[in-house]
């Protein structure tokens, strides 16, 4: 079945993460197109905030907040059952949600890893299960479920995180797949370094020194260069267009290119591209 585009007037949209960053660009967007909200996040300040401005802004939307930690599973399917009771034509499920957590795999605890699976990846499905009996009920609907570059790629020091946006990304490809006849879309996004609160609040493994951890949040936040707003609008397109995938900025572009020629050896290959490569080369060169 051919999608039409997606159409955000009067429509209501779920989203989680919403309280900041990209999450939150994207229900000012929302916003902005008519789209009626349903504001998911754990920071109770910051989501309140963020919903106060959609209401000065749109005073003709529905925005409601619901403050939900989404590490507990056990409440989330009587959590999702109360926003159904209240917003039972939702069209549009954003799982925009996610954290981060650095270590090798020998120093992360099995809590430590669980933690990263359960909200990067066992909550966007369990909300996915939940919604789509109201997303099939509306012909047209869309599900957004936001990977990321180590969706596409999984450097050393990244085996949780890495393993939760793989794990979306097949469970997004696949969901796809299996609703492409059912009048619902599935967009998977790859941001690469976007702008976003997610350098201040990652988790770094216990066992690692104050040290370690102040390098290892340092050298995360460099990456973070994306503007949060931009990567909302590509994303709100590629909703609008029914896009399979949106790649946001150019390292997520570049990473699944290469991945996708040298699927053995593709951090290899990018080290090498990398202007540090090129310098220790060319230094080299030298001697």
């Amino acid at each position: 079945m051919s999608l039409s585009s997606y159409r955000f007037t009067g429509a209501t949209a779920l989203l989680t993460g919403a309280a900041s960053g990209m999450g939150e660009q994207m229900a000012y967007g929302l916003a902005t197109r008519g789209c009626n909200l349903v504001l998911v996040d754990k920071d109770a300040d910051r989501l309140a905030t963020v919903a106060e401005v959609v209401r000065l802004a749109r005073p003709d939307l529905a925005v409601d907040t619901y403050v939900v930690d989404l590490a507990d599973l056990d409440s989330l399917e009587a959590k999702t059952s109360a926003i159904l009771a209240r917003h039972p034509s939702i069209t549009l499920l954003i799982n925009n949600a996610g954290v981060a957590l650095g270590g090798n795999f020998r120093d992360l605890t099995a809590e430590e890893f669980q933690w990263v699976q359960d909200i990067n990846f066992r909550a966007p499905v369990a909300l996915a299960r939940l919604l789509l009996p109201t997303l099939l009920a509306t012909p047209g609907s869309h599900i957004v479920n936001v990977s990321s570059l180590f969706g596409l790629i999984a450097p050393p020091g990244q085996t949780a995180y890495a393993a939760s946006k793989f794990a979306l990304r097949g469970f997004s490809e696949a969901l796809r797949h299996e609703l492409a006849d059912q009048g619902v879309g599935v967009t998977t996004v790859h941001p690469g370094g976007i702008r976003t609160r997610i350098a201040e609040s990652v988790r770094i493994a216990d066992s690692a020194s104050e040290e370690q951890t102040r390098v290892s949040k340092a050298a995360f936040a460099k990456l973070l260069t994306y503007p949060a707003d931009k990567a909302a609008e590509q994303i709100l397109d590629g909703i609008t267009r029914r896009k399979p995938r949106v790649l946001i900025a150019s390292s997520a572009v570049t990473a699944d290119l290469i991945a996708r020629m040298f699927p053995a050896s593709y951090l290899t290959v990018m080290q090498r591209l990398s202007p540090r490569g090129t310098r220790k080369r060319r230094a080299a060169a030298l001697r």
